[in-house]
């Protein structure tokens, strides 16, 4: 492979963890190719826009964002890339110098060349996905926890969903790969690994011989290294008993359920195709909490989806106080071309959408208030993310935020960033803790 020479390089990186996971596959290829990655996007030569598609509101930020960077004065050259490649495929690439699937990282090079060879704006070309992409070596963001894809693609196509249409089908990484890349994380000194996929629950159904995602954490679980291990995202529906046997018995992998519910009246879960009921999902969570105790729970919320009434989203507040998540990602639902929901009509006010939103936000607060008070006196493991002033942040395992208020010894050690320490919780907040270092 010629590599070309060297220019410097910044990425936005739209949407979910799978995407922050392709941006650092990016990363990787580009740094191999001699480019060099800058903090500022006005001294890049190039701009990389990672993009999604799951909501209106994050293409127009990426068409503004296209706007603003054509408005500079050295103007970089700017890729697109992401769900958005797929979807916006001529619009694109008018207002682009290249448009390129993320399947086809592995070709980047190859269109690079041809760009500063003829000078063209290149097209997005046919989708022909190999384990290439998935060999690419990730340049990490940081060297102490790594988003690791076990598949990429979906198969369930939700109606209010793009992801099958952009990504595709669900493809299953190799075994002794996934665990290859996780090994030389190990070696590098990584503490965390978050497994990552459209629906991780689902892993290995398309191999005869692939084993399933309780055998894939299972032999993870094996590797002889002392980590935290989290995944993302899990179906309620894939998602098994030997599953949560598989966590319970492990000594690696976090007390922290992501379990996306999206409503909780069963017509409105019927009609965007989830592919189980209220009823089922409460079952679920029952499970959940005999066998993990101490597991923080999360979820995925879709409000005014069409045809909701108020009463239907009555069950969903019920829902809220049945289950009492920890964390709740809301969003207010966005019409989606190619979807099935489409050409449903959007006929919830956009004002009682918003007021919806404000009430399971308001009963979220409350509830993980209450629950984040029965950790003060608690000490906690904490992996430290980050400085800031005279405060270290991190996350806990049950992936809660913890804010280290220090002793001077321990503001002047710069050291603990990538560390995991023992808390003392002497705060609780709705959405975080606080805490002084036992170390």
């Amino acid at each position: 492979m010629i590599k070309i020479a060297s220019m410097k390089y910044f990425i936005y990186t739209f949407g979910c963890q799978m995407n922050k996971s392709d941006s650092e596959r990016i990363a990787g290829f580009l740094e191999n190719q001699n480019f060099v990655m800058v903090k500022n996007f006005k001294e890049a030569d190039w701009v990389i826009l990672n993009t999604c598609s799951v909501r209106q509101s994050a293409e127009d930020r990426v068409f503004g964002l296209i706007k603003n960077l054509k408005k500079l004065k050295n103007r970089p050259k700017i890729a697109i890339t992401g769900c958005m490649a797929t979807k916006n495929t001529k619009e694109l690439k008018k207002k682009a110098d290249l448009v390129f699937e993320i399947e086809n990282l592995h070709q980047l090079n190859n269109y690079l060349k041809k760009f500063h060879i003829s000078g063209d704006s290149l097209k997005c070309e046919k989708k022909n996905f190999t384990d290439s992409y998935f060999k690419i070596s990730p340049h990490c963001e940081n060297n102490f926890h790594a988003y690791v894809p076990i598949a990429t693609g979906c198969n369930n196509f939700c109606t209010y969903c793009v992801v099958p249409y952009v990504r595709g089908r669900e493809v299953s990484r190799p075994l002794d790969e996934i665990l290859c890349e996780i090994k030389n994380l190990l070696k590098q000194g990584y503490k965390a690994i978050t497994l990552i996929g459209q629906n991780v629950n689902s892993y290995g159904h398309d191999f005869k011989k692939q084993p399933d995602f309780p055998k894939l954490l299972q032999k993870i679980e094996k590797i002889q290294s002392n980590f935290w291990l989290w995944f993302i995202t899990s179906h309620p529906k894939d998602m098994s008993d030997q599953l949560i046997k598989t966590i319970a018995k492990s000594k690696k992998i976090c007390r922290y359920i992501h379990l996306p519910t999206q409503a909780g009246d069963n017509k409105v879960l019927a009609a965007m195709n989830r592919g189980y009921t209220r009823e089922k999902y409460l079952k679920l969570i029952a499970k959940i909490k005999k066998a993990l105790s101490d597991a923080s729970l999360s979820t995925d919320i879709i409000v005014g989806f069409p045809g909701e009434t108020k009463a239907q989203f009555q069950k969903t507040v019920d829902l809220f106080k049945k289950v009492k998540f920890d964390m709740a990602y809301i969003a207010e639902y966005s019409p989606r071309p190619g979807t099935a929901a489409y050409n449903l009509k959007d006929n919830v006010p956009s004002q009682e959408k918003k007021r919806r939103h404000k009430v399971l936000d308001k009963l979220l607060r409350q509830i993980a208030l209450e629950k984040n008070k029965k950790l003060i006196g608690k000490t906690l493991e904490a992996l430290i993310e980050a400085k800031k002033g005279n405060f270290y942040f991190g996350k806990t395992k049950t992936f809660k935020t913890i804010k280290i208020t220090n002793n001077q010894q321990l503001i002047t050690n710069n050291q603990l960033i990538g560390q995991i320490i023992p808390v003392k919780i002497k705060k609780a907040y709705d959405f975080g803790l606080e805490g002084k270092s036992t170390s």
